[in-house]
């Protein structure tokens, strides 16, 4: 016999949001992949990130939804290049790799692919897998979000930006911190699409001020 697990009161909590989110509802009527979209959405509203013609890298992509708006704020001209531990679904004008952003291969991949040409805008939505131990996985978050800023310092151009998701608590203010030494600027961002319990937050990085002597020459 089968046993079918019992749901938990937190989980059914956590479903019963989820139906009722008005924003998940709003993503199925318009097509994204997930409510995500509505995040970056709102961000480039006030912020104007987004623009055709620009070289974008979407880091921890899946399932693709932030992908979605920035090939329809493209317009068909620029370039996407995407990465996830989880599989993208195709989706035109974007360029996927399945593949993990702490390892050497996948930044390889981008360094391929860029071909020596800077990027306008690095965005950066990656969490590490959840352990349950909140001080270990916010290290780990950290962590991420440290690899995502030296890639941005050595690929951005000078103008570029930077947008990162990022959680309040232990490491925020040292992070916070890090991107003032790269950026004149560094903005925070709270979009309504973000859930009011949630601690995150997004961070912009602009007007690049220091980076490493890697960043590559202006094809």
């Amino acid at each position: 016999m089968v046993h079918k697990p019992k749901r938990t009161k937190s989980g059914r909590a956590w479903m019963h949001e989820h139906v009722t989110d008005p924003y998940v509802k709003r993503a199925q009527q318009d097509g994204y992949r997930s409510r995500a979209a509505y995040k970056l959405a709102e961000i480039d509203a006030r912020d104007r990130l987004l623009r055709p013609g620009m070289t974008v890298v979407d880091l921890g992509a899946a399932p693709g939804s932030w992908c979605q708006v920035v090939v329809e704020k493209l317009k068909g001209r620029g370039r996407v290049l995407a990465i996830d531990l989880l599989p993208v679904a195709p989706l035109a004008g974007v360029e996927s790799l399945e593949g993990d952003f702490t390892e050497p291969s996948a930044l390889a991949w981008l360094e391929k692919n860029l071909r020596g040409s800077r990027v306008d805008l690095v965005l950066s939505d990656m969490a590490p897998n959840i352990s349950g131990v909140a001080i270990r996985d916010q290290a780990r978050h950290y962590e991420l979000c440290e690899l995502a800023l030296d890639f941005a310092g050595q690929w951005l151009k000078p103008d570029g930006a930077f947008l990162v998701k990022v959680f309040q608590g232990p490491g925020f203010e040292d992070f916070r911190a890090q991107m003032r030494r790269v950026f004149a600027r560094v903005l925070i961002r709270k979009p309504d699409a973000s859930r009011d319990r949630s601690t995150e937050v997004y961070l912009i990085g602009r007007d690049l001020v220091a980076a490493p002597e890697t960043r590559p020459e202006a094809a």
